[in-house]
């Protein structure tokens, strides 16, 4: 789908909303955690945009999304975590002490095709992208949430959020960056709690993370005119953002007076995937009604 170069720089990837695209090949991006919550607001958005979207994610694909497409890939799964079941939250937001969620959870959306896989094995991981094929976008919104004061701290938390986080970002993009097109786009769902957050250490350094890989990717990729960036959501208002299981933290109304809106995310995704964002990359963008004054 890459076009030729064009007055010495790479010509963009025919994405939805260009002259360019041809109506009967939409572009394809591959969203994960595309079951619930901001990864299912993201993949709504993009198909409302005109993308054919391939969600990847440890959960079945939403009853929507069968009646809709039908599509689904892949055996019964467990969580990203190697568990089954577990709920979900949105980026920003916390748990009560040692307590943990989905990071961007909810039930909205769907997804062109769907495909369960646990994200955290690398082997399987590898083995679902070569059944996706070619793909023009990659949006990593799969994670969770464990969270715990120093002196607490669970060793096994820490590692499982960086591998959910930052381990299969790494996987993903390492994987399908050689055979990504001109102009192709890659955004990484971080957390405004990457500036760090009293009791969410662990968490925050996993996101903190991407921020960093991202701006190297954004380097590394800028001369084929592929962009990266790292969109953060602030508290959003999912499901998981009221379980009782957070009482301990509950979330606080940012200056705004609301939540962010999964959907709110979702639009930025879309945004920064389409011909108006090319020469956006390595940045950050906090979305957090306000919080961040």
């Amino acid at each position: 789908m890459a076009g030729a170069a064009m007055m010495g720089g790479p010509s963009p990837v025919a994405l939805p909303g260009t002259a360019a695209q041809a109506p009967s090949v939409p572009a394809r991006a591959l969203v994960t955690g595309a079951a619930s919550g901001i990864g299912a607001a993201i993949a709504a958005a993009l198909r409302a945009a005109g993308w054919s979207v391939v969600g990847l994610d440890r959960s079945p694909a939403p009853v929507r999304d069968h009646a809709a497409s039908g599509a689904t890939d892949g055996p019964d799964a467990t969580d990203d975590r190697g568990e089954r079941g577990g709920g979900g939250t949105d980026g920003g937001g916390g748990t009560g002490g040692g307590g943990r969620m989905d990071d961007h959870g909810g039930t909205v959306g769907f997804a062109s095709h769907h495909v369960q896989v646990d994200l955290t094995d690398d082997v399987a991981l590898r083995a679902a992208l070569r059944r996706v094929g070619a793909v023009d976008a990659v949006v990593h919104a799969a994670g969770f949430m464990r969270t715990a004061p120093l002196g607490q701290l669970d060793p096994a938390d820490g590692e499982a959020m960086w591998r959910i986080h930052v381990h299969a970002a790494e996987v993903l993009v390492d994987a399908v960056a050689p055979t990504l097109p001109d102009g192709a786009r890659i955004v990484l769902v971080g957390s405004r709690t990457a500036n760090g957050a009293a009791g969410r250490s662990q968490y925050a350094a996993t996101k903190a993370a991407l921020n960093g890989m991202a701006r190297s990717w954004a380097a590394e990729l800028a001369p084929r005119g592929i962009t990266v960036n790292v969109i953060a959501p602030g508290a959003t208002d999912t499901p998981m953002l009221r379980d009782p299981a957070r009482g301990g933290t509950p979330p606080r109304l940012p200056p705004l007076g609301r939540f962010v809106r999964p959907e709110e995310i979702g639009a930025v995704a879309a945004f920064l995937l389409g011909p108006g964002a090319g020469a956006i990359t390595g940045q950050q963008i906090i979305v957090c009604g306000g919080a961040s004054l």
